[in-house]
């Protein structure tokens, strides 16, 4: 079967299954299967597929129809322009995370500054290493309770050349053992109330960690663990960033008492995405 039969055959398998962005997931998945890019689909439309490159397609279109994430079958996804390895047992960095690097260098943009950070649950690493990047002279951590989800990480962190950056298998911050108190603490934990499964995609509770995503019968349990933990670690006048899920803010805000400068970033929706807080 020729590529552009092939992609059409796929565009409608994913639609009926009502996949979003169907023509999207049906190229990103075919590149991934011919190991090509886009421009090489559009170039070779009449390409003919081998028997087994047709296998292989319909396979993983099969397991994106199922809801399955294209970034879990495809094992990759990018954030702040730098590739990671992603797989099932760490939460898919996505596009909205991004505002808590943008936080981050609003509140110090000078990128010399030679910041100690800790990043708390960090799961493919994406924020840690991020920060790293963006600040070469930093001393930079992450915890993660996840043994699989330190895997992935420690992996991410030799990919990107990246070896200064420390990760620790602990909860939350319990249990880490550093010398010294941190400039910044960040977080990406856990938000979603058990009571409220709805509030997600179906792909994101069937597939992606449930440790990564819900935080107890609230919401709001590890940022009740979280804060004054971090406020034991940070140095004197050290920051605090968190993401936050749609319609917590005011609720933070209240476990933030005795802080200072809170303030919030909004995402491209207009919805408060970041809370930062000053010790």
């Amino acid at each position: 079967m020729q590529l552009k039969q092939t992609l059409k055959r796929a565009i409608e398998n994913l639609t009926a299954h009502d996949v979003g962005s169907p023509r999207l997931n049906a190229e990103t998945l075919l590149m991934f299967t011919l190991g090509c890019d886009r421009a090489y689909l559009y170039a070779h439309p009449e390409r003919e597929l081998t028997p087994e490159e047709d296998q292989r397609y319909l396979q993983v279109v099969g397991e994106r129809a199922s809801g399955k994430p294209s970034q879990y079958i495809i094992g990759h996804q990018e954030f702040w322009g730098l590739d990671f390895l992603v797989s099932p047992a760490v939460l898919i960095p996505r596009p909205e995370t991004e505002h808590l690097i943008e936080a981050v260098l609003e509140l110090v943009p000078d990128r010399t500054s030679a910041l100690r950070i800790v990043d708390v649950g960090t799961g493919s690493g994406c924020l840690a290493l991020t920060l790293a990047h963006e600040f070469p002279h930093a001393e930079v951590h992450g915890t993660e309770i996840s043994n699989d989800a330190l895997d992935i990480a420690r992996i991410n962190r030799e990919r990107l050349d990246l070896a200064r950056v420390k990760f620790h298998h602990c909860d939350l911050m319990e249990g880490l053992e550093v010398e010294g108190r941190f400039d910044l603490i960040i977080s990406n934990p856990p938000y979603v109330s058990e009571a409220e499964p709805e509030k997600v995609q179906r792909q994101v509770r069937e597939f992606e960690p449930k440790v990564a995503v819900f935080a107890g019968p609230t919401g709001l349990e590890i940022y009740r663990r979280l804060i004054p933990e971090a406020r034991e670690f940070l140095a004197p006048g050290g920051w605090l960033l968190m993401e936050i899920g749609f319609s917590i803010e005011a609720k933070v805000r209240e476990l933030l008492k005795g802080w200072s400068e809170i303030r919030t970033r909004n995402d491209l929706q207009g919805i408060p995405r970041v809370i930062a807080a000053r010790k």
